[in-house]
């Protein structure tokens, strides 16, 4: 066996390991700063490295296709962070019933009430959370906001007189 290596010897690195600070260098910034996904892309590299078995060629080749390869995976990470999936819109929000009425309005109307909201103080709107958006009991909110159920009743009371007075009626 002309290739045994003796054992209790250590195994050298891939030649393409000599790279990784490089392509380190290299990938972050290809991601804009981002060293998670920098490193994402040098791992991937380097398993491709290691896979393809670049031992074989001269330095000026290993060195182009280790940033090549890091390149490509860099812009295939980009496309995918772009892309909208097929089917990620429920069909229910893509047709709008008859009655739905015109987007523009619905617009308008979330607007109205954000601002409505934002004028009540922080409790106010911490009560209508619990009470009619998570759909709790007066217990329920009682308990998770910590005040006495009189007090969620109060507020609430209050709250939603407030919300009628700057949202007229259409």
């Amino acid at each position: 066996m002309p290739n045994a290596r003796p054992t209790g010897l250590p195994v050298p690195p891939p030649a393409a390991e000599r790279y990784r600070a490089r392509l380190l260098r290299y990938a972050n910034r290809l991601t804009s700063g981002d060293l998670h996904r920098a490193e994402d892309i040098v791992q991937e590299t380097m398993l491709r490295a290691w896979l393809t078995d670049l031992d074989a060629h001269d330095e000026n080749h290993r060195i182009a296709w280790l940033l090549r390869v890091a390149r490509n995976l860099a812009v295939d990470a980009h496309r995918r962070d772009r892309a909208v999936p097929v089917g990620a819109l429920p069909d229910d929000m893509l047709h709008r019933p008859d009655g739905a009425g015109d987007l523009a309005d619905t617009v308008v109307d979330r607007q109205v009430v954000r601002r409505a909201l934002a004028r009540l103080s922080p409790e106010h709107r911490e009560v209508l959370f619990h009470v009619h958006l998570h759909d709790r009991t007066r217990a329920e909110a009682a308990r998770a906001i910590g005040v006495p159920q009189g007090t969620v009743k109060s507020r609430n009371h209050y709250a939603l007189e407030a919300m009628r007075r700057e949202i007229p009626a259409a």
